[in-house]
Order: structure tokens, then C-alpha cells, then sequence
């Protein structure tokens, strides 16, 4: 099995099947996270942090921000430029932001907060924010509760954003305070394709052997023909959307 640092790092080289494969975030789940920062008589300034193709800066971009996009992996950047127009890319990581000291109202971080060291990038985070912004995390997570979704995620292996949500509310070091935290339950109409490429972006598959890539979509094929799945039929895949915020002192 891949490292967590190797698993971090795989997406760029399915960045195309990421773009394709992942969901979009609720606007009302973005705006929720921004809520505490937004009013003034200027437009808000963000990080969003391993931004990956764009799938949350389109989203901040839409509400009317300012925004910065930053992810490790080039690769990722370049396909999120050609999606989103107009927003500044830097390669960097959450533990390491290259923007200036109390430069930003909010850093966000979309399905990354997980890879991340929450005392490291908790500290680096409140460097760039200035008096009173906020540090705002969301995750587009499969709704389990559903059984056929909880076979799906047992044939692809669970994530390590699953198993950490599963444990409560995402670690957040000092200085900010208590987390907040909201929930939306919403629906993605998918096809057998899209269905593979959601799988295929995940980590765990993208970095696995040529055998355990071949017996994880053979497991899912079967599946995707149980549902009914099968050429350009459409099926409802649910999602639950977490979103936290917490304060900068």
C-alpha cells in the first residue's frame, strides 16, 4: 500500500479523471463557511488551499470573492486554469502558504484537510488571516447510510477523510477556537462512466497495483449492473456535505 505522503500527492496524474469524476460543492455550504467574514464595503480575500482542478474556487469565485488558488501538484493547477479564468495559482501546501502575513479573510480547504498537519497547517493558516477571519474546511463525503452506497465504498476501499470524519469533528489546532460545523444532504446524478471516474480519482485506487485496480472495478462493474447503471442510464448517488469554520482570534 502507498504511503499517506505518496497517496497525498498521487492526483495530478488523474487530474482530467478528478475533474470529471469528483462533485461540486452546495453554494449554500460555501456561503455558510464565509457567512462570518462577508458584509464589508470591499470584496473578501481567500486562499483555497490544495484547490486541486477548482471544484471549491469556482464556487468562492461565484459568491464574489477574491480568491487565490494553491495546491501542491502542478498538474492539478493547470487543469483548474482551465476551468476557472482569472485566478491566481501558486504550488505550495497547507503547512506552507506562500502569501504574506495577515494578507486573507478566510483559507478554505476542499476533501484536504485530511492530508494535512493540523498543528502545522493550523498556525501557518491563522499567519495569513488577518484579526477575525476564519478558517473554513468541507468535505463532499458518500452518504453510507445508504446500502448500496456503503457496498461501493467497501469495494473501493474506505478514504482517510471518511475515517477521520469519522471520529468527530476535523482536528483544529491553536489559536482558533471551537469549530462549527453544518451539514447538507443533496443528490449527484450519475452515470456508469462518471460513476468509474469518481472511483478512479480516489487515492487509494490511483496509487494501487495493476491487480487490485482490476479486482476493485470488476467489483464495481458488478455492482453498477445491479443498479441498473448500464450505458447512459442515470442513477442518484447521495452525499452528505460537512462544512466547519473556526475563527481566528
Amino acid at each position: 500500500m502507498a504511503s499517506n505522503e505518496e497517496m497525498s500527492t498521487s492526483f495530478g496524474s488523474a487530474a482530467g479523471t478528478y475533474e470529471s469524476g469528483r462533485p461540486d460543492y452546495p453554494i449554500q455550504a460555501v456561503d455558510w463557511m464565509l457567512q462570518p467574514v462577508v458584509g464589508g464595503e470591499r470584496s473578501i480575500r481567500v486562499a483555497d488551499v490544495g484547490a486541486g482542478t477548482g471544484k471549491l474556487t469556482r464556487s468562492v469565485v461565484e459568491l464574489g470573492a477574491e480568491v487565490v488558488a494553491i495546491d501542491p501538484d502542478p498538474k492539478m493547477l493547470a487543469v483548474l486554469r482551465e476551468h476557472v479564468h482569472g485566478v491566481p495559482t501558486f504550488v505550495g501546501t497547507a503547512e506552507r502558504l506562500p502569501l504574506p502575513d495577515a494578507s486573507l479573510d478566510a483559507v478554505l480547504l476542499g476533501q484536504a484537510w485530511h492530508w494535512v498537519e493540523p498543528a502545522a497547517g493550523s498556525a501557518e493558516a491563522a499567519r495569513v488571516l488577518r484579526s477575525g477571519g476564519l478558517l473554513g474546511l468541507i468535505w463532499n463525503v458518500r452518504d453510507d447510510s445508504v446500502e448500496w452506497v456503503r457496498r461501493m465504498t467497501g469495494i473501493m476501499h474506505g478514504s482517510r477523510a471518511e475515517q477521520m470524519l469519522a471520529q468527530g469533528d476535523p482536528p483544529v489546532a491553536a489559536p482558533f477556537g471551537p469549530v462549527e460545523s453544518a451539514s447538507w444532504r443533496w443528490s449527484r446524478a450519475m452515470t456508469r462512466e462518471s460513476l468509474l471516474a469518481m472511483a478512479r480519482s480516489r487515492s487509494y485506487i490511483i496509487t494501487a497495483s495493476p491487480e487490485e485496480r482490476t479486482r476493485i472495478e470488476a467489483g464495481l462493474l458488478l455492482l453498477f449492473d445491479e443498479l441498473g447503471a448500464v450505458g447512459d442510464a442515470v442513477i442518484q448517488l447521495p452525499y452528505v456535505t460537512r462544512a466547519y469554520r473556526s475563527i481566528r482570534p
